[in-house]
C-alpha cells in the first residue's frame, strides 16, 4: 500500500513540458472564450500554481495546413507559417523567465531543420516538436530524417502520437535522440517504452486520456516513473496537475513526473 497523500508531499516544484498558446493569427485553431489561451492567461494560471517553467509551441504551428477555418483563411505556404510561428515563439521565450520553446519541424521542408538547428543553440529551447498527423505526413516514412537530425545534435523530440506501436525500432536506430510520445492514455504508449532497446522513449501526461481511471498508475507500475513527464497541452492545468498530485503513487514517483525527469532530460534549459 502506497503512503497516504499529504499536500506537502507531492514535491517542491513542477515543470510543464508540453503546452500551447493562442496569439491571434488567422490560421491558428479557432477558439472561443471557453478554450482560448493567450500567453497572459498562461502566465496567470501558472503563477497561481507556482509552476515556474513551461515548454510551449503555438497552436498555429500545430494546426497550420490541417484545416480550412470558417472564414476560409488558411496559410498559403505551410513551411512559411511554421517558420513564422517558430520565430514568434523564439522571441517570446527570450523575453520570459517562465517559458521555453519547442521548435516545430516538418520533414518535408529543409528550412524548418535549418531554423531548428539554430534555435536549439538557445538555452531556452527544449527540443524539436513534430505533429505528423496534423501536418499530413507519415512518421514511419519521414522518421529517419527527423530522428537522425535529433541524434546528431543530442536533441529531444516531442511527438504527437502516430504509429505508436511501431515506433520503437525506429527510435532504437538513434540512441542519442530522446523521444517523448505525448498524451499518455493507451497501452500503445506503455508498449513503446517497454520495447525500446535503446531506452530513449518517454511519454507525458498531457491530454484528456490521462483521466482514465488507472492509466497513470498502471504506466508507472509497468515502465517506472522515470519515463513519464508532466504536461498539460492546455487541457486545464488544475485538472492535469491534480491528476498527478493525487495519483496513487509514491512521493518519489510524483516528484519524478512533476519535475525531476524534466531536469534530467533538459539540464541546460531547465534549472
Amino acid at each position: 500500500m502506497k503512503e497516504a497523500f499529504a499536500m506537502q508531499d507531492f514535491g517542491d516544484r513542477a515543470i510543464d513540458i508540453h503546452s500551447h498558446f493562442n496569439h491571434g493569427v488567422p490560421f491558428e485553431i479557432p477558439s472561443g472564450d471557453l478554450h482560448r489561451r493567450e500567453i497572459s492567461d498562461l502566465e496567470k494560471e501558472y503563477g497561481r500554481f507556482g509552476i515556474e517553467q513551461v515548454g510551449i509551441s503555438s497552436f498555429a504551428s500545430v494546426y497550420v495546413g490541417e484545416k480550412v477555418f470558417p472564414d476560409g483563411v488558411r496559410c498559403s505556404e505551410q513551411k512559411a507559417c511554421i517558420c513564422a510561428e517558430n520565430l514568434f515563439t523564439h522571441h517570446l521565450v527570450q523575453a520570459s523567465d517562465r517559458f521555453r520553446q519547442w521548435v516545430v519541424v516538418d520533414p518535408r521542408y529543409k528550412e524548418t531543420f535549418e531554423q531548428a538547428e539554430k534555435m536549439l543553440m538557445s538555452p531556452k529551447t527544449l527540443g524539436v516538436k513534430i505533429h505528423p498527423s496534423y501536418h499530413g505526413y507519415d512518421i514511419l516514412e519521414h522518421g529517419d530524417e527527423i530522428f537522425s537530425f535529433a541524434h546528431s545534435l543530442g536533441a529531444v523530440v516531442l511527438m504527437h502520437p502516430q504509429h505508436t506501436e511501431e515506433i520503437s525500432p525506429l527510435a532504437d536506430k538513434y540512441p542519442n535522440m530522446k523521444l517523448i510520445i505525448a498524451h499518455l492514455g493507451s497501452m500503445a504508449h506503455i508498449n513503446a517504452i517497454l520495447r525500446s532497446r535503446a531506452g530513449n522513449i518517454y511519454t507525458d501526461t498531457s491530454g484528456r486520456n490521462i483521466s482514465s481511471n488507472r492509466i497513470l498508475e498502471y504506466a508507472v507500475e509497468r515502465v517506472g516513473s522515470e519515463r513519464i513527464l508532466f504536461g498539460t497541452d492546455t487541457y486545464s492545468l488544475p485538472f492535469q496537475f491534480g491528476r498527478v498530485v493525487f495519483a496513487d503513487l509514491t512521493k518519489e514517483d510524483r516528484k519524478n513526473i512533476l519535475y525531476q525527469n524534466a531536469l534530467r532530460l533538459f539540464p541546460r534549459a531547465l534549472k
